[in-house]
């Protein structure tokens, strides 16, 4: 199954393909879509292209300091992410949707990877998987060492950040597992490579981030143990370093409905 201009949408690992694509053709193309995804992402969260607001090539372009290119090939995968609607003449309109659609979308993507999650550890993880993880663990520490964030640094962490949860998923081997996190992933902000970043508070971005990834290192552990009720635990607390990505960002969530929902989890 194939969403718009061909990219597929039956798979949680679409937006990495896309981006694997893209490095085929050349690492400057690769770097400059990775850019154009995270800081058209950040834009739409912050209200900067509003709702029902029609999405130009152009002077997005002009604005972030890229060819045209790199956000021609952005848009369909923020489509796909739910960011973007196809508009009804051509191109593309920023889609509505609430914080509340986002949050428990975060949640069923908890449940649903922890599921996937416990049914690797009851199986036995193999060692092909298990070496893919520890590089994912071993990329996310060499980016995290820096003990900053810098803007360039944004796109690689979401890649390893969307590997990382891919791999997870693959090794299950249920396609009703994948199906299901794909439909629950074109909700925007649902999807493991959708984080967001504080420019802002740039310190805060950072603390979140390094402890999500050292969650990753005890996920990785628990799978490796075979402990397979903690794994589920484990990612379903996961998700909720999403809610704070979000939230940091500058997304109107309303403070009383994020704790009641987070405290919900």
């Amino acid at each position: 199954m194939t969403g718009i201009h061909g990219i597929p949408i039956d798979s949680l690992g679409s937006y990495q393909a896309a981006c694997a694509r893209a490095r085929r053709r050349g690492n400057s193309l690769s770097t400059q879509l990775d850019e154009a995804v995270v800081h058209l992402r950040e834009m739409i969260l912050r209200g900067k292209l509003a709702p029902g607001e029609r999405v130009a090539e152009a002077p997005l372009a002009e604005e972030l300091g890229m060819s045209r290119t790199p956000v021609r090939q952005a848009l369909p995968l923020l489509a796909q992410e739910g960011l973007l609607a196809v508009h009804e003449s051509r191109g593309y309109v920023v889609r509505a949707f609430t914080a509340g659609d986002v949050l428990d979308a975060i949640d069923i993507r908890g449940v649903l990877e922890g599921l996937a999650a416990r049914r690797v550890a009851e199986h036995g993880a193999t060692k092909p998987f298990l070496r893919k993880l520890h590089a994912c663990l071993h990329d996310g520490d060499t980016l995290l060492a820096k003990r900053r964030m810098d803007e360039s640094d944004e796109a690689t962490y979401a890649e390893m950040n969307g590997r990382f949860h891919s791999l997870i998923l693959e090794e299950a081997r249920s396609q009703i597992l994948a199906e299901a996190l794909a439909r629950n992933a074109r909700v925007p902000f649902a999807g493991p490579q959708a984080i967001a970043f504080d420019r802002i508070n740039a310190e805060r971005n950072y603390a979140v981030l390094q402890y999500a990834h050292r969650q990753h290192h005890v996920i990785v552990a628990a799978i490796e143990r075979g402990e397979s009720g903690r794994v589920e635990a484990l990612m379903r607390e996961h998700a909720n370093s999403a809610k704070e990505s979000i939230n940091i960002a500058g997304f109107q969530v309303s403070a009383v409905e994020l704790a009641r929902r987070v405290a919900q989890v």
